[in-house]
Order: C-alpha cells, then sequence, then structure tokens
C-alpha cells in the first residue's frame, strides 16, 4: 500500500486527455498503454499531484484452518459466488465455524457446496425462512453474510431483521435508504458498507474527513471517474459512488451518470492494465480532478486484485459484529469504519 504526491517542475499545460492518454467516453474507443504503465514512467507534462493506493491480492487455493479457533457460527448467503467462497476460505483460515445450509438464488437451490472438507447445502427462495430460523436455532450465536445481489439485498435483509438474526451486508445495490430503516426498526445488529476492504475503507474515511473540514475547496474543478470491474458486476461501485459524494462536498461538479464504467475485458488489459488472470475479479478506480483553467490536476487511483482483501476485511466485520452482540452494545448499525476504530483487526 503506498500513497505517492508527485510535483513536477515543467509548467506546460496539455489537457488531462493528453497527459493521461485515458479513453473519452464520448469519442471512438483507443487501445492505448495501461495505466500502470503511464504511472509508472511517465512524465506529465503539466504541474500535477497524483495520490495512489494500490492493493494486490491472491487468494490461496484451499483455506489454512487457524490453530485456535473462535468458532463462531456463521451462513455465507451467496457462497456459490466468488465472493462467497473467497469469505469462506478466509473465515475458515480464521476459525470461525460455517453451518451446513446456506441461502441463494433459485438457479442455486439443492446444490452442494463441498469446501475444505465442510458440506453446505444451498436453499433457495421458497424455503429461505424454515432454513435460516432452523439454523438460528441451532446456533444461537449465528451471523450471516450476505453476498448475494443487488436486485435481493431489501428482501435479505428484512428476512434477517425478521427472523432475528444479525448479518454483515456486503452486497452493493439496492435501496440503502430502505436498508438502513428495517434494520433500525428491528433492533437487529448489523454491520452494512459497500466497501468491505479496510484499507480502501481507510482511504474513504480520510476523503470524508477531508470533505468535512474543507468543504469547496474544489469548487470550479472539474472531475472525471474511470472504474473498471469484473463484467458480472452489474452496477456503479459504491466505493465510487461513496468518493464522489465526497468531491462533491468539496465543490466539484459530478453525475453518477458519467462515471466511465469499464467492464470490457480487452480494454480492460489493454487501456486499464488489469491483468488477465484478475479479469474476474478486480477493482481499479481512478478519480481525476482539473482546474478550471486547466493548470492544476490532481489524480486519486486505488486498485485491488483479487477478493481476499475484501474477504479478509468481512471476517473482522464478522469478529465485530459478535463482540457488539454479546455486550448488548447500545449502537445498532455499523459500518467499515467502525470496525477499523475499534482497532482489533487480524
Amino acid at each position: 500500500m503506498a500513497f505517492v504526491v508527485k510535483s513536477p517542475l515543467s509548467t506546460s499545460h496539455a489537457s488531462w486527455r493528453q497527459q493521461n492518454n485515458l479513453l473519452n467516453p464520448i469519442s471512438d474507443l483507443k487501445i492505448i498503454k495501461p495505466v500502470e504503465a503511464r504511472f509508472r514512467y511517465r512524465v506529465p507534462s503539466g504541474r500535477k499531484f497524483v495520490a495512489s493506493m494500490a492493493s494486490t491480492q491472491v487468494q490461496s487455493p484451499q483455506p489454512t484452518v487457524a490453530s485456535k479457533s473462535v468458532g463462531i457460527p456463521i451462513m455465507v448467503n451467496g457462497c456459490t459466488g466468488k465472493m462467497g467462497r473467497a469469505v469462506l476460505e478466509a473465515a475458515m483460515a480464521a476459525g470461525l465455524n460455517p453451518v451446513p445450509v446456506a441461502l441463494g438464488g433459485p438457479e442455486d437451490a439443492g446444490k452442494i457446496l463441498d469446501f475444505g472438507g465442510k458440506q453446505i447445502e444451498v436453499h433457495g427462495p421458497s424455503d429461505r425462512e424454515s432454513v435460516l430460523s432452523s439454523a438460528l436455532n441451532d446456533h444461537p450465536n449465528l451471523i450471516v453474510v450476505d453476498y448475494t445481489v443487488p436486485a435481493a439485498v431489501n428482501d435479505n435483509a428484512a428476512l434477517y431483521c425478521k427472523v432475528g438474526v444479525p448479518f454483515v451486508m456486503g452486497t452493493t445495490g439496492g435501496d440503502r435508504e430502505l436498508l438502513y430503516k428495517t434494520v433500525a426498526d428491528s433492533k437487529v445488529y448489523a454491520v452494512i458498507s459497500p466497501q468491505m476492504g479496510k484499507q480502501v475503507v481507510a482511504f474513504l474515511a480520510a476523503m470524508e474527513i477531508m470533505a468535512e473540514q474543507f468543504p469547496g475547496a474544489f469548487s470550479g474543478y472539474n472531475l472525471q471517474v474511470m472504474e473498471s470491474h469484473q463484467a458480472s458486476k452489474l452496477d456503479i461501485s459504491g466505493t465510487a459512488k461513496a468518493v464522489i459524494s465526497c468531491f462533491q462536498k468539496l465543490g466539484a461538479s459530478f453525475e453518477l451518470e458519467q462515471v466511465q464504467q469499464i467492464r470490457d475485458p480487452k480494454l480492460q488489459v489493454e487501456m486499464v492494465g488489469v491483468p488477465e488472470e484478475h479479469l474476474s475479479g478486480h477493482a481499479f478506480h481512478m478519480y481525476h480532478l482539473t482546474s478550471p483553467d486547466g493548470t492544476v490536476s490532481f489524480e486519486f487511483q486505488h486498485n485491488v486484485c483479487g477478493r481476499s482483501i475484501y474477504a479478509e476485511g468481512t471476517v473482522d466485520a464478522v469478529l465485530f459484529l459478535a463482540k457488539k452482540v454479546s455486550s448488548n452494545a447500545d449502537k445498532q448499525i455499523y459500518d467499515m469504519i467502525d470496525v477499523l476504530r475499534e482497532g482489533n483487526m487480524r
């Protein structure tokens, strides 16, 4: 993890596209040098400040069970997906105890996942309430982890609240206002965060502090946002939405419809610089601000390959939430910033 600030001496003022050679969503597509190569070797011609953060995570093929088990029972809903499997791996390595059932979509009903010697049967929507209630009855300290799909966020949260099981919501999308209201009305404990990567969350926290303490600092600046994710990610990144919100408070004018979403694998490799082995799981974000006269620009970048950064953060969220439940904490709804502030991460 690295933060870099650069201030080149050159005073010429090339445009942002000329300096960065990035794809213009309005013009014809061009295949250019990867982002990583541009940042590493290019000397920009204008005065420019860059803050970058990169993390590459590689998932191990099989979980290594921790020597000292904490034994917290968890149900990972959406465990047939890549993110769900990554969470199972990290959870078992940390000594958590996956229960033998999970919830999924109609297409996954009846599937049995054999993971690290544990068999997990996936149940569809038709019997999900009875399955969840039975699991909670068998495991009173159960915590649910949700990595399903955006369209299921609100229905799933309503189910967890109805049954009375604490949960970690890692799935993005859905009606977030309704999500928080549902949880608040139920008195169920929950960690809700669109971003589970601890280091990325720390970056988001820093952005929120800057927006709160220096509102309008970037008034008049033009903001451009590019984000690249695996093709299966349908919505705009929740992380991008949070960062954009901070820039809006800082005075930059921007609408979510202006986000340049890259989902084409060819462009991701040749333009963005995503390693081919991580096309199925990555998150590359770039935020570029340019002053009204074009003489000053700022870039904020964070690149993540793989899913283990999110899986490890999810496990920390489970451990955090279990502690809050056992202590009957007054606060009910938490996010990953609360987890970071607790300071008990592994």
